[in-house]
């Protein structure tokens, strides 16, 4: 067997205790953990060999990771041989246990490491080496473990790194078959108890944990189970095993704290520590400086509302950045962590790193553009959501009260029918989901409409708003509404009236975007895939090795979200304007989700934003030429799909070899009967996965919504809401009626009823300050095209393959670079200036990346 072929990579997982034997080969490309005691083994030689036996020299590398401890005595490795098979036990054959010897402080790159010496005795029929296991007699300590290098005879070494091999179940050497199943049957757990800490177990449970009816200080805080039934269908999150409420006999029970990490995440999910810290850091500087000041303005009676537009800019991003924390944070943070280093990391980020809110892109340039109809209309074609609008079909549309002649004078000297006909009307639609929900949102403090604005496709391709119908529940039982019309204008009262409208219009769809196309439809709808990945899919799988780095921090994020931002009474509850309904009406539209219309050509069809035209590129084209979502992301859809396709060439010779593959079927079915049990009555939700083409197409598309989608929909977050003007959360005040006293406000004082409107200033600090974090982009983020480590495959071929994948996006950044600087687009900057970078790859080298808010780079994964 040639060296580089017997490299095979090695994975040590988080071993439990005693005599408990897990083994791990070929696992995740993230570093893997090791529990280990914090004892140092001793320097000294190691026994002398047995008369027969042959000698394995190796060194292990350990990652000297903050808050994490070092191998202590209690860990052993042992190895399986790949080539020899025990028939007693039908498993490679198995060396003696061998403990580590010294610990010398060293170096790989940048990395801060310590080398370890170990020696195997094996017999000479021994073969070659395939897997390592750990075995561990103390379970309170993590350490990372970099890789394991053993040198053979004749000059030969072995390096086992992460995901070195790569083998389809049927071409598992026989000695390695039991170990895979056996992996994968612990992966599974059995479903009871509750998941300890040290557990590397993947199991589906239901959104159990949102609600907390035994709040003693809140009986409001009880919330729906989500998941499992008709009424409220949800994709499936990672089962914890915690327990459940004694009030209600079916909620999660959890700590009542500020900050809470007391969760159970598999430990291959969790963040790294660097990660942790930085997300933390960035936590309490939002909270220290901006939230808790603003709150205590209320509590000793201050003003609740910015007094102008100026004086909000001034407050906002006009303050000197702030060093110090605050104590109770502060104090919080530390009974929270996992380590008292991780405490102290976090402590020096915030000294180090002053708190300031940066000047949001959109009013960078112009402090008044966004006012403009343009950009107002643009930003629904390269703003932060530019995932709803539609093609006007069908007019008018469904109990629509827009007339004819609201819109004849604005469409060009066209007819409806005629610029329906030419493809230039389009509709941003907030009206059929949201109009179920008016009545009980608007009974917690805010005045909401579901809306519907129609606009109009100039000839320079920007697109002009011509009409915007507000609608109410009419208070009766028969399904009525009330709906008013309002038609654009540039001044007096109908121009205060028309920015009204637009600025209840941006409220719908800024909750839709945090709750449905960025929440649901990226982080929620991918754990799914994540769970039954690590529970089918062997990690010596190829389909497991292409995928894992798609699922890097995804779990711990949205076990964050959970307990922070969508639980009862958390952050988006405080922000956005659905307020305690949030999760339920994400529910309500996850009835409706379909992975087939998740690709992007097959959404843009879906929406009525393009055609099929086998001969475009894409094979799609668009009836907006100057879209930039949608034009940048065909390439960078492209650039994913030629990836898919050559690797899954490369593995896959037939679609019978993929209908016979019996672990990518097992993961298949995970999906849909499980991870997405909700949908599986929809036939039209899910591709046959018993072709290449299909297999393609699902992975092409699971990779677009880990990576791409989400890059367009999180990271322009700050750089557009975070001018809360622009992009308010919710409203507190309806738009006058005529003659009203509220119309006579409007009319002495445009600005203050506008102000009045929109969120307070709590409530817009506490958005921004939440999207701030969201907007981030960490130090260790690993972008589209690149790995983790160099080392994740031995493939030569693949190596290739991703070369020219990383190629073709760099490619697409020049093409982006270019259209950017094309004054003949004028949906790329609009008004406001801001070029369309959010689908920019980034794709260079992973050293030297710029970390924070930077509104370009699509990172691998749902990670933040």
């Amino acid at each position: 067997m040639k060296a580089a072929a017997a490299a095979a990579a090695a994975s040590f997982p988080n071993i439990p205790n005693g005599d408990a034997l897990m083994t791990s080969w070929l696992a995740s490309t993230h570093t893997p953990r090791i529990l280990s005691s914090d004892v140092l083994w001793s320097s000294a030689a190691p026994a002398p060999a047995q008369p027969g036996s042959v000698v394995i020299n190796g060194t292990v590398v350990v990652a000297n990771h903050f808050g994490l401890s070092a191998p202590g005595k209690s860990t052993t490795l042992r190895l399986f041989s790949g080539t020899e098979v025990d028939h007693e036990t039908r498993k490679g054959r198995l060396s003696a246990e061998a403990a580590l010897r010294g610990g010398k402080k060293t170096r790989h790159g940048k990395a801060s490491t310590t080398t370890y010496q170990v020696t195997f005795f094996v017999d000479g029929e021994f073969g070659t080496p395939a897997a390592v296991t750990v075995k561990n007699g103390n379970r309170s300590d993590q350490f990372f473990l970099r890789h394991v290098r053993l040198d053979l005879a004749e000059d030969r070494s072995i390096h086992f790194d992460c995901n070195s091999w790569s083998y389809l179940p049927d071409k598992t050497p026989e000695a390695l078959r039991l170990l895979r199943e056996e992996e994968l049957r612990s992966l599974r757990g059995n479903g009871r108890g509750e998941r300890k800490d040290w557990e590397r177990i993947y199991d589906f449970d239901y959104y159990n944990d949102l609600g907390n009816p035994d709040n003693p200080d809140n009986d409001d805080h009880v919330r729906p189970v989500l998941g499992g039934t008709k009424t409220h269908p949800y994709p499936r999150r990672c089962r914890t095993g915690r327990a459940l409420s004694k009030t209600d006999g079916v909620t999660e029970t959890r700590k009542h704290k500020l900050i809470n990490l007391d969760y159970y995440i598999p430990p291959d999910e969790r963040f790294s520590p660097g990660k942790l810290a930085e997300v933390l850091a960035m936590g309490v500087q939002a909270v220290t400086h901006f939230v808790i000041p603003e709150a205590r303005s209320i509590f000793h009676g201050d003003v609740v509302n910015f007094k102008s537009t100026e004086q909000l800019r001034a407050d906002l991003y006009g303050k000197p950045p702030q060093p110090a924390a605050d104590a109770r944070v502060m104090d919080e943070l530390k009974s929270s962590v996992p380590s008292h280093k991780t405490y102290k990391q976090v402590s020096k980020m915030v000294k180090d790193n002053p708190a300031k809110f940066p000047t949001p892109q959109v009013i960078h340039h112009d402090t008044e553009a966004w006012r403009s109809d343009e950009e107002f209309a643009r930003e629904m074609l390269a703003g932060l959501n530019p995932v709803v609008i539609k093609r006007l079909e069908v007019f008018p549309p469904n109990k629509s009260k827009i007339t004819t002649d609201d819109i004849m004078t604005q469409i060009g000297g066209l007819t409806i029918q005629q610029a329906m006909e030419q493809k230039r009307m389009y509709i941003l639609d907030h009206h059929d989901y949201l109009m179920p929900y008016l009545r009980r949102i608007n009974t917690e403090g805010v005045c909401v409409y579901a809306s519907r604005t129609l606009l109009f496709l100039r000839d320079d391709g920007a697109l002009r708003p011509v009409a915007i119908e507000l609608s109410l529940p009419d208070g009766g039982v028969s399904g009525g509404e009330i709906s008013r019309v309002f038609l654009p204008a540039s001044q007096g009262t109908d121009a205060h009236l028309w920015h009204l409208a637009k600025t209840h219009v941006a409220v719908n769809d800024s909750g839709y975007h945090q709750l449905i196309s960025h929440w649901l439809f990226t982080h929620a709808t991918v754990e799914p895939f994540i769970i039954a990945t690590r529970r089918q899919l062997s990690a010596m799988h190829p389909i497991h090795k292409l995928l894992d780095p798609h699922f890097k921090d995804n779990m711990q994020i949205n076990t964050l979200a959970r307990s922070i931002l969508l639980n009862a009474g958390g952050l988006l509850e405080k922000t956005m304007y659905p307020g305690k309904y949030s999760m339920e009406m994400s529910s309500d539209i996850y009835a409706h989700w379909r992975f087939t219309e998740q690709s992007l050509p097959n959404d843009l069809i879906k929406r009525g934003m393009a055609s099929r035209d086998p001969k475009a590129r894409g094979g799609v084209s668009l009836h907006i030429e100057d879209y930039p979502y949608a034009v940048d992301g065909i390439d960078v859809w492209l650039a994913i799909e030629g990836w898919v396709r050559s690797y899954c060439d490369h593995f896959y010779h037939a679609d019978a070899a993929v209908a016979g593959d019996a672990e990518l079927q097992a993961w298949w079915d995970d999906v849909r009967r499980v991870g997405h049990g909700d949908r599986l009555g929809d036939a039209a939700c899910w591709l046959d996965l018993d072709t290449v083409a299909g297999l393609v197409e699902t992975l092409s598309t699971l990779i677009w919504t880990a990576s791409a989608l989400h890059a367009a929909v999180n990271f322009g977050q700050y750089g557009y809401a975070g001018y809360p003007p622009n992009r308010p959360t919710r409203c507190r005040r309806f738009v006058p009626l005529p003659g009203s006293p509220e119309m006579a406000q409007l009319e002495a004082d445009p600005g203050r009823f506008f102000l009045e409107t929109v969120p307070d200033r709590f409530t817009a600090t506490l958005g921004i300050a939440l999207i701030e974090v969201l907007s981030n982009h960490t130090s260790d983020e690993v972008y589209l095209g690149q790995r983790a480590t160099s080392t994740w495959t031995d493939d030569g071929e693949v190596l290739l393959l991703l070369d020219r994948f990383r190629d073709e996006l760099r490619r697409v950044e020049k093409r982006v670079e270019e259209r950017n600087k094309d004054p003949r687009l004028v949906n790329r900057r609009g008004p406001v200036r801001v070029p369309y970078t959010l689908l920019y790859p980034d794709a260079g080298d992973v050293a030297g990346k710029e970390k924070g808010i930077t509104g370009r780079g699509i990172p691998n994964s749902v990670s933040i």
